[in-house]
């Protein structure tokens, strides 16, 4: 499924002429004015997945903040962005297929970071109220005899015969503060995080998902995304230097590193390249451990 078809970036003569015309001197930089028109890039073309590929600042991840901001997506996590980046997406212009549905979001590694932070947040204010409950539950079944003077006693009474009554464990547990909320590892919560924001229909704008994902887990992603693109009319734009990602299937490529900006297959790819030549170098240790029993 295609709902953005293409979208086009400023040239950089436009993103000059914007620049004569700027009263605000005071800035050193216009981020993200002159980032991807220094790598001569004017328009992408999107396919049902569309990956881009690239090292650290090469811009795949302001390209996919631009277009997530002109198309108002939703997000969790703020992003980089600068006085300028409303300006600069003024400049843009895109063209869609179909409608994009309600579901349509960005989602970055980001989000995962604020979302792993949440947990712990709600299991300290859980392990504090635990703590609160302790002393109360203590206090109670230490108090001498209690006398209600009016209704408005009812509360106090109850908690001081439930302590009374019930063993610290119970008291805790009727509470409905006897359980945390599951933490799990780094792999596993950026697993459920991305995945658990793709609901189906719609267009995705993903950050880098393959950060804290072993190689398995990726593989897994990878798996899931050609599943939602394939059955769920999902359409994916990804950043992404993870070889796993870059294999999937019927996926575009755009190359950030190249000058200028072109497709690619990911066998072309700088870093796969690297990553086949070290495993090729190291063949023989592979097919002799391989047949090997392992040390004992």
């Amino acid at each position: 499924m295609i709902y953005l078809s293409e979208f086009a970036f400023p040239s950089y003569d436009e993103e000059y002429r914007a620049r004569l015309d700027e009263k605000r001197t005071c800035f050193s930089t216009m981020y993200p004015f002159f980032v991807l028109s220094s790598r001569g890039l004017e328009r992408l073309d999107f396919a049902p997945v569309t990956l881009l590929y690239g090292g650290n600042g090469s811009g795949k991840t302001t390209a996919l903040n631009v277009i997530a901001e002109a198309l108002s997506l939703r997000r969790d996590a703020p992003f980089n962005r600068s006085s300028f980046f409303d300006d600069y997406v003024k400049l843009c212009g895109f063209r869609t297929l179909a409608p994009l549905p309600e579901e349509s979001r960005a989602v970055s590694s980001d989000d995962v970071f604020d979302y792993m932070l949440s947990l712990r947040a709600v299991n300290e204010g859980i392990d504090t109220k635990r703590e609160e409950l302790f002393d109360e539950y203590f206090q109670k079944r230490r108090s001498g005899p209690f006398r209600m003077q009016s209704l408005d006693d009812y509360d106090e009474l109850k908690k001081v015969t439930d302590a009374r009554k019930k063993t610290l464990s119970g008291y805790v547990r009727e509470s409905g503060m006897d359980k945390n909320v599951r933490e799990q590892s780094n792999g596993e919560s950026a697993y459920f995080y991305f995945t658990s924001r793709i609901r189906g229909a719609g267009l995705y704008l993903l950050d880098e998902p393959e950060n804290s994902l072993s190689p398995q887990k990726q593989l897994e992603l990878k798996q899931f995304l050609e599943e939602e693109a394939r059955f769920f009319d999902c359409q994916f734009i990804i950043a992404t230097h993870s070889p796993f990602l870059l294999s999937l299937r019927g996926a575009k490529i755009y190359d950030f590193d190249g000058d200028p900006v072109d497709v690619k297959r990911w066998t072309q790819l700088k870093s796969v390249r690297t990553y086949f030549e070290f495993f090729e170098t190291h063949r023989r240790e592979f097919q002799r451990n391989s047949s090997s029993k392992p040390e004992k």
